[in-house]
């Protein structure tokens, strides 16, 4: 038989097989995901969660998706965390310093506790990216958050009150728009899209058996 471990989901024991992540053991013990469960795969950021494992004191961050059930772990997952999201129009403001003055202030009021790198579920180092959009940096903070799944967990740990992921957001936006070098040749395919170059080609995909799309994939031309 496979081994099994005991796991406490909201307070109450299960057991279920050690090679399960939470979210499947959620589903193993009986539980109908239908909130908190998104791609199910480690970048949609839904179902951040909570655990700590008996006998240890450190309160513990993840996500439930990728994360591997452990013996005596004690788990709970957390809500949608209301981040603040400002409305603004890309094409009104400009990658300028006083743009995050603006829409995200409470940057500004950072204590410097690092609790937010300290809880990122991806092992972002949050609080630099902060100081990087403090100073105006953008190009900086969309590198360094690039691969936020904006979970919210750095924000609920926050004494500030500063939304993260949001704040990065901008970053990123604006570093696209505005600092990025721009790619012709992806506008260039992106108008032979638009004019349907593509349309009997992907038709031709469509009908073709999963196995043979496998091997056309595997061996396609790359370009350099």
């Amino acid at each position: 038989m496979e081994n099994m471990v005991n796991v406490f989901l909201f307070g109450k024991r299960y057991e279920v097989p050690a090679s399960l992540t939470i979210m499947k053991a959620m589903e193993y013990a009986g539980y109908q995901l239908v909130r908190g469960c998104g791609c199910r795969n480690g970048f949609c950021g839904a179902c951040a969660t909570i655990y700590r494992v008996k006998g240890d004191r450190e309160l513990k961050v993840c996500l439930a998706c990728q994360t591997q059930v452990e013996d005596n772990m004690y788990v709970a997952t957390l809500p949608f965390f209301p981040l603040i999201k400002q409305v603004y129009d890309m094409d009104a403001i400009k990658p300028e310093q006083a743009v995050m003055m603006q829409l995200y202030p409470e940057i500004y009021s950072c204590i410097g506790c690092n609790a937010c790198t300290k809880s990122c579920t991806q092992g972002l180092n949050v609080m630099q990216y902060i100081a990087y959009a403090q100073r105006g940096d953008f190009a900086k903070c969309a590198e360094e958050s690039f691969d936020c799944v904006m979970c919210g967990v750095c924000s609920s740990r926050c004494p500030a009150g500063i939304s993260h992921p949001q704040v990065a957001m901008l970053a990123r936006r604006l570093n696209g728009k505005y600092l990025a070098p721009k790619c012709d040749h992806l506008a260039q395919r992106v108008k032979e899209i638009k004019n349907g170059d593509f349309n009997e080609l992907l038709e031709n995909l469509m009908g073709k058996p999963i196995e043979e799309i496998k091997e056309l994939y595997n061996h396609r031309e790359i370009e350099k």
